[in-house]
């Protein structure tokens, strides 16, 4: 059990509720273990199975930066409360200083106005514990926090920009493929030029639920009909996800002709093999899958999950076996961990998957921030570089899929079974700060060379 004591001052009632969410993180890729949160009489406490240390991970505002998920450091079990703010400062300033230290050993030059930020907030964060129990310590911790985020900001700008000018120095032009998923139908044309100067690969969904809405009845038109736009203005396709694992366009015929995990394996591999006879000669990288580790639809345990995906790259095998393979991951920071008692954090399931010697041209990975209950809470760009880093370990290039509402507000067009409630970049969910979103986390992802 860990204990931290709120700040006096917190009146926030939906952030007091947001901590709810909070769980304590460990192991080796830093994942959340299953954690009961609770918040009574000013204080959070938070138990677990679990009998060692960890790092408290919890929702948090921070003027100016957003409501994101933020970490102490590593904290050990006691009896007496931690301070809340204190302990998120500590964190936040320790995973700041580490980085910097990182990427500057191997070549980073950080400007002279960042250097003396970060000095600046590591002494106003020493002010704060030379006034604990002082509540005036609560106000200088979180000007400690504030500024430690945003000198990660600008540590991780700094990082995209002289990453990008080395590559740049050995290629003019990058070979990162940039796609847009496209659904129902192709752009319109006022729009296509932009696209094409945007993008230079389209990724097409092969929905099963449109695609065969009958068992062995095929429908092919929409397919059709993306890949031959796709064709016509030469640009490099990527097929699928063609199963995907949290349920999405799964036929309602499935759960009728599938009674087993055996049954729907077989399925899944027909149905894999029928999309890629037919475009094999015109898409040759595909993803086979989004969501392998989402459990509770199409298996339960994490090894019958690695098994369907296997069944479905045997599947692209049989068809093809030079064609290129990409399997996608939910949550990649694990968020699910900290309610789900499994047996697998995201990274061992996607290192276990890699063991059993299937070849990936990709692993994709879901930074789909802000929804519920696909995506994972906010997190800003430096705890998304350090997660990046730790999947690059895997030795497989990285796919990122990046998503972040334009607002909260219900539409037509929204899939009905998500929500808008997972913090928050910046200003909200506006089609303003969508954009400088994405502007931040595409560079992050396109200067790597993973």
């Amino acid at each position: 059990m860990m204990i931290f004591q709120l700040p006096r001052t917190l009146a926030d009632e939906t952030l007091r509720q947001e901590l709810q969410r909070s769980s304590v993180t460990g192991g080796q890729d830093n994942m959340p273990s299953p954690t009961d949160a609770s918040v009574q009489d000013g204080r959070l406490t938070l138990a677990r199975s679990v009998c060692e240390s960890g790092s408290l991970q919890t929702p948090w505002r921070i003027e100016g930066v957003g409501r994101l998920m933020t970490s102490s450091a590593t904290l050990m079990e006691r009896a007496a409360p931690y301070q809340l703010a204190i302990e998120l400062a500590r964190g936040k300033i320790n995973q700041l200083r580490s980085q910097a230290a990182d990427w500057t050993a191997s070549g980073l030059v950080l400007s002279e106005a960042l250097t003396q930020k970060i000095q600046d907030t590591t002494r106003t964060f020493a002010c704060a514990l030379m006034q604990v129990p002082d509540e005036a310590a609560v106000l200088q911790a979180e000007r400690a926090l504030k500024g430690a985020h945003e000198a990660a900001h600008e540590l991780v700008h700094i990082y995209i920009e002289q990453v990008f000018a080395i590559r740049h120095s050995r290629q003019a032009n990058l070979e990162t493929w940039q796609t847009c998923r496209l659904e129902d139908d192709t752009p319109a044309p006022t729009a296509t030029a932009s696209f094409l100067q945007t993008f230079n690969t389209v990724t097409v969904p092969f929905s099963w639920q449109q695609i065969e809405p009958r068992d062995g009845r095929y429908q092919w038109d929409t397919t059709d009909r993306l890949v031959n736009w796709a064709q016509t203005h030469g640009l490099h396709a990527i097929g699928g996800p063609l199963i995907d694992f949290a349920g999405r366009n799964l036929p309602d015929w499935l759960w009728e002709s599938a009674t087993d995990l055996a049954q729907r394996g077989q399925l899944i591999g027909d149905f894999v093999e029928a999309v890629v006879s037919r475009y094999q000669s015109r898409i040759r990288t595909w993803q086979i899958t989004a969501g392998s580790n989402c459990a509770g639809i199409l298996a339960r345990r994490d090894e019958e999950l690695i098994w369907l995906t296997m069944k479905a790259a045997e599947a692209v095998r049989r068809v093809n076996p030079t064609l290129e393979v990409i399997v996608g991951l939910a949550q990649p920071w694990g968020d699910y961990l900290a309610e789900q008692e499994r047996s697998k954090t995201p990274f061992i399931f996607a290192d276990d998957l890699l063991r059993t010697g299937i070849k990936l041209a990709a692993l994709e990975l879901e930074f789909i921030m802000a929804i519920s209950p696909r995506g994972s809470y906010c997190r800003d760009l430096l705890d998304t570089s350090r997660v990046l880093d730790l999947y690059a370990l895997l030795g497989v290039p990285i796919q990122a899929t990046l998503g972040y509402p334009s607002s909260s507000t219900p539409t037509e067009a929204a899939d009905p079974d998500q929500r808008v409630n997972l913090g928050y970049w910046r200003g909200g969910y506006f089609e303003e700060t969508q954009a400088d979103w994405a502007a931040c986390f595409a560079a992050l992802a396109l200067c790597q060379p993973y």
